[in-house]
């Protein structure tokens, strides 16, 4: 490997970590979605640091090239994140949808408290024009 491409992965991974973290500093990402992009950083920066690991890690697990047991964990990475969203998406839409029905019941509530106010109202005036 050329050294501009260890320093190259070296770069991304602490861009990477450094883009999180800011983000999570600034509250522009929560600490639940942040778990798998900091995993993702720290492993690409090890990785980095230490490309002969991924030749053995590829070797063990009998991935002819290391460069596909990157793409695979990539897309392993994504996919979970994936499926976190989508839980918590659903989570969100039944929310959505019983703060919709509560403010539809208060709605009708105070149409018809209005309405009963505006009976009374009409009827004032009459009990005092008979007394």
């Amino acid at each position: 490997m050329s050294l501009g491409t260890y320093l190259l992965g070296i770069v991304a991974a602490l861009i990477t970590l450094g883009v999180v973290i800011e983000s999570l500093r600034r509250r522009h990402l929560r600490e639940r979605h942040a778990i798998w992009w900091l995993a993702a950083g720290i492993v690409a920066l090890i990785i980095g640091v230490f490309p002969d690991i991924l030749g053995a890690l590829a070797g063990f697990l009998g991935v002819a090239v290391p460069t596909n047991l990157v793409f695979f964990l990539s897309i392993a990475v994504l996919f979970l994140v994936s499926i976190q969203h989508s839980g918590e998406l659903t989570e969100l839409e039944s929310e959505t949808r019983t703060l919709a029905e509560s403010v539809a019941l208060q709605e009708l509530r105070i149409r018809e408290l209005e309405r009963a106010l505006a009976e009374r109202d009409e009827q004032a005036p009459d009990a005092r024009g008979d007394s």
